[in-house]
C-alpha cells in the first residue's frame, strides 16, 4: 500500500533517481500511462528498473516518435488502497507548464506542455487563439525567476511536501521552520510539487504559501471554534454520509487529499491511514440509505478529494450511485484541478461519464494558482458536457482585497469557463484565527465587486452555520429605506433610488 512509509519512501526513491537521471538520454521504447486495463506485458514495462508498479489499472503502449518518460510521483495522486490515479510525465519545464498566467505571460496554446491532457480528444490539437495575459497587479506578480538561487540546488529536488519532515527542504528561513514546527507536527502536510512552484519564497505571506506551509497561528485556539464546525456528524445517518439538506447528500468516499490546506474546516478528520481511504464496503450502509430516501436528488461526493482515487474506483462508485433511480446529479468537490490539472484527462472523463449529470466544484482561492495547466484541465472537463463551479473562501491575508478577488472571479469565468458559485466566510474551525475576517469586511468586498464585475463572475458570499443548521446568505443588502410598497434602493455606485411597487394591493394614488 503506497502510503505506508515503506512504500511511500520507495516512489520518493523512484523520483530521486529520476530527476537525478534529467539530463540523461531517454530511452527508445517509448510509453505512456492512460486509463483502461493492463495491456499484455504492460506491468512488466512499467515496473523495469522502477521499482513498484505505476498502476493497478493503467494501460502502457508505445507512443511513435514521443520520448519515453517514466509518470512522476506526485502528478500521480496516490489513494491508500496503492491505486494512482492518472500518472503523467512531468512537463518539459516550469515555465512551460506551472507558469502563472500573469504579468509578461507568453500568449499561446496552454495545452502544449501538458502530455497527459493532450491525450484527451478533446485537447489534441487544440488552435485555441492566443489569449491576452492578465492585467498587471500586485496580487497577481508572477513569481521571481531567481526565487531558488540562494540555495544553490535545482528547486526539482527539494520541491516535495509529503510529510512534515519534508518542510526542512524547501527553501523556509531556519527560524521559520523552528518556530512553525509544531503546527507542522499537529496536522497532515502535503503539497504537489506542481503547485509549490507557484510560490514566491522570497513572500513570507505569498498567498499560496499560506494556504500550505504551517504557521504556528494554527494552534491558536479561540474557545469558541469547533472542531466539527458545520456539523456533519450530527447530520450523519450512515456511516461516510451527511444528509443536511432534504435532496441532497454529502458522500465520503475517502478522507485523503492531494493537498492539506491550512484553512480546511475538515482538517481535524482528514488522514492518511487505511481506515480514511477508499472502501467501498465502508461505503455500503450509505449508499443502502441514499436507495431508501427517494428524496434524495443530488449525491456530492467530498471528504477528503474523490479525484484522488483511480479511474477504475471513480467509475464503480458512480456505477453504483447511477443505479439508485432517483438520483439525478452526481457532484463532486475537488482541489485536484488547482493543484495537480494533469490528473484530469480523458481517463477520468470517462469514469465520470454516465447516466447522472455530473457537476464538478473546484476550489482557486487566487488568480496566481490559474496556470496553463489549470486551462487545459478545466477546458477537458468543459467539453466533456460537465458543469463547472467554484468554491472560494475569503482568507485574510490571501484573497481579502477587492482587486485579488475581482481578478480571480473575471478569470475563472473568461480563462476556466468556471462559474464562482460560494464565496464561503470562514469557518469556525479551530486555529483558523489568523485567516478570518469579519463579516462586515466581507460585506465590504461584495460591495466593491457588485457593478464593476459581470454577474456571471459574481458568487455568493455565505456564511455556514455552527453546528450544522446550513448556509446563510450574507448579501450585502441594497435596501436604503421602506414604507409599504414603498421602497429607497442603493445602487452599485452608492446612489439612491425609490421604487414604488406596482401591484393590485398597492393601487395608484389620485395626483
Amino acid at each position: 500500500m503506497l502510503t505506508h512509509p515503506d512504500a511511500a519512501a520507495s516512489l520518493r526513491a523512484i523520483v530521486a533517481d529520476r530527476d537525478d537521471d534529467a539530463e540523461a538520454p531517454q530511452r527508445s521504447d517509448s510509453w505512456r500511462v492512460d486509463a483502461g486495463h493492463d495491456e499484455p506485458g504492460a506491468a512488466a514495462s512499467r515496473s523495469l528498473d522502477r521499482g513498484p508498479r505505476a498502476s493497478s489499472h493503467g494501460s502502457a503502449r508505445p507512443v511513435t516518435g514521443e520520448p519515453s518518460r517514466p509518470p512522476t510521483a506526485e502528478a500521480a495522486a496516490v489513494d491508500s488502497s496503492g491505486s494512482v490515479a492518472e500518472p503523467c510525465r512531468p512537463a518539459p519545464s516550469v515555465a512551460a507548464s506551472s507558469r502563472p498566467v500573469a504579468v509578461g505571460a507568453e500568449p499561446g496554446r496552454p495545452v502544449a506542455a501538458e502530455p497527459c491532457l493532450a491525450a484527451s480528444p478533446t485537447v489534441a490539437g487544440d488552435t485555441e487563439p492566443p489569449r491576452p495575459a492578465l492585467p498587471a497587479t500586485d496580487s497577481l506578480r508572477p513569481v521571481a525567476a531567481g526565487s531558488f538561487a540562494a540555495t544553490g540546488t535545482s528547486p526539482r529536488k527539494r520541491l516535495e511536501l509529503r510529510r512534515a519532515a519534508d518542510l526542512a527542504d524547501l527553501p523556509i528561513a531556519p527560524a521559520d521552520r523552528a518556530r512553525d514546527a509544531a503546527a507542522a507536527a499537529s496536522f497532515h502536510v502535503k503539497a504537489p510539487r506542481r503547485y509549490l512552484e507557484l510560490i514566491d519564497w522570497a513572500d513570507e505571506r505569498d498567498p499560496i504559501r499560506r494556504q500550505v506551509i504551517p504557521t504556528a497561528d494554527e494552534l491558536v485556539h479561540d474557545p469558541r471554534e469547533r472542531e466539527d464546525p458545520i456539523g456533519d456528524a450530527a447530520h450523519s445517518p450512515a456511516a461516510r454520509l451527511t444528509h443536511r439538506y432534504p435532496d441532497r447528500v454529502l458522500l465520503y468516499p475517502t478522507y485523503q487529499c492531494a493537498v492539506y490546506c491550512r484553512h480546511c474546516f475538515r482538517k481535524e478528520s482528514l488522514a492518511d491511514d487505511d481506515a480514511a481511504a477508499y472502501s467501498l464496503a465502508a461505503l455500503e450502509p450509505a449508499l443502502a440509505y441514499i436507495a431508501a430516501h427517494p428524496e434524495i436528488r443530488e449525491v456530492i461526493l467530498t471528504g477528503g478529494d474523490p479525484l484522488i482515487l483511480g479511474n477504475d474506483r471513480l467509475e464503480e462508485l458512480r456505477r453504483r450511485i447511477e443505479a439508485i433511480g432517483h438520483v439525478r446529479l452526481l457532484r463532486l468537490h475537488t482541489r485536484i484541478p488547482v493543484v495537480l490539472p494533469e490528473r484530469v484527462n480523458a481517463g477520468l472523463v470517462q469514469a465520470l461519464k454516465g447516466r447522472l449529470m455530473v457537476c464538478v466544484v473546484t476550489h482557486f482561492n487566487h488568480a496566481r494558482e490559474i496556470t496553463d495547466a489549470t486551462i487545459a484541465a478545466a477546458r477537458t472537463l468543459r467539453e466533456a458536457g460537465f458543469i463547472l463551479l467554484n468554491q472560494t473562501v475569503l482568507l485574510k491575508g490571501v484573497n481579502d482585497d477587492a482587486e485579488a478577488l475581482r481578478t480571480l472571479f473575471r478569470e475563472l469565468v473568461y480563462a476556466l469557463g468556471i462559474r464562482p458559485y460560494y464565496l464561503h466566510h470562514c469557518d469556525s474551525t479551530r486555529g483558523l484565527s489568523h485567516f478570518r475576517t469579519t463579516i462586515d469586511r466581507g460585506l465590504e468586498l461584495m460591495t466593491a465587486l457588485r457593478g464593476h464585475i459581470s454577474g456571471l463572475c459574481l458568487p455568493h458570499y455565505v456564511l455556514d452555520l455552527p453546528g450544522g443548521d446550513g448556509k446563510i446568505p450574507l448579501g450585502p443588502s441594497y435596501v436604503a429605506a421602506r414604507s409599504g410598497f414603498e421602497w429607497k434602493f442603493k445602487t452599485y455606485d452608492a446612489r439612491v433610488r425609490d421604487y414604488s411597487e406596482i401591484v393590485a394591493e398597492n393601487p395608484p394614488r389620485d395626483r
